[in-house]
């Protein structure tokens, strides 16, 4: 009989996502063949993973780990909410999240790997590591804000500020979960993305009957008073005082860089 390690057995079960004893025994009855093991599996009834793997994973968690110098967000997506709120689920994000701003990404997601490949088999849903976002401190503050619901964290900012407060910085924060701007500045919106909003404006705009020498200015107005205000930080109303713009309540401060991470988005 062939042999083969505990990582041979690991490996089958991540491909599968059959249990550790079954993988055990395809690996036994097929002298440690790899992909005739999997098939055995799949021919037994075993093996799960194909299938899970094509179910839809828009559930799941969000974690922030690290100190004031480096902090990270994790991800770890599954199927429904009943896992993502369960104690094991949970716990998990944050060591991934804790690991990431200690280690790393690649080195901490290889070290949670097993206990993802583990959850994957016991809880029979398609889970697995989503986005992962670490900031190294290189402005003057950063700062989080996680919004918790039903004992989970669904909606995790990391903001990096150049100058200003740190309770200026979780201000910005708290804004950015709210708000969710997929842009820091007007620059970084890519062109493709406002030709076709104009287009969408100008076909707005003649349909509301408004003369033809009037629809380039009207047009220029809607994109700078609801597209870019919608989808540019530095455009958007602050969400606890409307009067002002994020641009105007930083003041001197500048936002070096920020990131959202939102369970299903």
């Amino acid at each position: 009989m062939a042999e083969f390690t505990a990582k041979d057995v690991q490996a089958l079960r991540q491909k599968t996502g059959a249990g550790m004893m079954d993988a055990k025994r395809a690996l036994q009855e097929n002298d440690g063949d790899f992909e005739t093991a999997a098939k055995w599996l799949r021919e037994k009834g075993l093996s799960s993973s194909a299938k899970r793997s094509d179910r839809a994973n828009d559930q799941g968690a969000v974690a922030l780990g690290g100190d004031s110098a480096v902090m990270a967000i994790a991800e770890i997506k599954c199927e429904t909410d009943f896992v993502a709120k369960s104690e094991q689920f949970t716990d998990l994000v944050q060591d991934l999240a804790d690991l990431v701003a200690a280690k790393g990404e690649d080195e901490a997601k290889a070290d949670v790997a097993e206990r993802v490949d583990d959850l994957k088999v016991t809880l029979k849903e398609n889970i697995e590591v989503g986005q992962i976002v670490r900031f190294e401190k290189r402005g003057d503050l950063v700062d989080s804000y996680l919004h918790i619901q039903e004992g989970r964290g669904v909606n995790a900012v990391l903001v990096e500020l150049a100058g200003g407060s740190q309770d200026l910085a979780h201000d910005l924060a708290l804004h950015i979960a709210f708000k969710r701007p997929p842009y820091l500045t007007r620059d970084l919106v890519p062109e493709a993305e406002i030709a076709e909003e104009r287009a969408l404006l100008e076909a707005e705009t003649r349909n509301e009957g408004k003369p033809e020498q009037a629809i380039e200015k009207i047009v220029e107005g809607k994109l700078q008073g609801r597209f870019f205000a919608d989808r540019v930080l530095l455009d958007q109303k602050f969400v606890r005082d409307e009067s002002q713009t994020i641009a105007a309540l930083l003041g001197d401060a500048t936002v070096v860089r920020f990131a959202q991470v939102v369970i299903g988005a």
